[in-house]
């Protein structure tokens, strides 16, 4: 059957949206000003920029104002807790088993993290499997963690196509692997690198519906 390799966070799950709200509560929390939001998403930088490096900059800028350790339980939590799956993207998903494609997620990210926004949002029964990075020991675009994908859900990377958010992890990861791809731009322009997309949507569902529907 077909593999479809799908990104996690801001590709099946708005995961910026989530945290957004998960760190406006940790503002009121601690009574720190609402304008702040604007430097925590910059710094998170949608979850690329690594933990202890946030938590740097957390502990500079807040000081005593704000203990350690719930700087390290925002961070060790994340947004988890709060990601949805749209019904659009549920849908494009169940037509894509539907129709015969194998689906996997592939996420760079903590283990017990990114396995609990697939389990709360009932992306465990919507693919056939998943990795981590830190469960497989390598972060996309490394080609290692594609194949470890494709294994995990016993199919090969022969006619795969992968779908993410990003031109560096995802589209570059799929080009590494000699996957096709489709880049979920949600109104960006691209970024211009050299390695890039088979296609180019505006959302996850259109995305997958674009990849269910092309030919092999």
């Amino acid at each position: 059957m077909p593999l479809l390799l799908l990104d996690l966070d801001n590709t099946l799950i708005d995961r910026d949206a989530a945290y957004r709200a998960t760190l406006l509560d940790f503002l009121t929390e601690h009574g720190l000003p609402e304008d702040d939001i604007h430097w925590l998403m910059t710094v998170d930088a949608s979850g690329y920029t690594p933990r202890p490096e946030v938590a740097r900059a957390m502990h500079g800028r807040y000081g005593d104002r704000v203990p350690r350790e719930a700087v390290r339980a925002l961070l060790d939590r994340g947004a988890a807790d709060r990601v949805v799956l749209s019904v659009p993207v549920r849908t494009a998903l169940e037509k894509a088993t539907a129709a015969g494609w194998t689906l996997a997620i592939v996420t760079n990210g903590r283990t017990s993290q990114q396995e609990r926004k697939i389990r709360i949002t009932g992306l465990d029964a919507l693919t056939h499997g998943w990795v981590v990075s830190e469960a497989v020991g390598h972060k996309k675009p490394a080609p290692e963690i594609f194949h470890a994908a494709a294994a995990a859900v016993g199919a090969t990377l022969d006619g795969a196509w992968v779908i993410g958010d990003s031109p560096h992890a995802d589209i570059a990861g799929a080009a590494g692997v000699g996957a096709r791809s489709v880049w979920v731009s949600a109104g960006r322009p691209w970024a211009g690198t050299a390695l890039t997309p088979t296609r180019t949507a505006p959302d996850t569902a259109s995305a997958i519906d674009s990849v269910v529907g092309a030919p092999g």
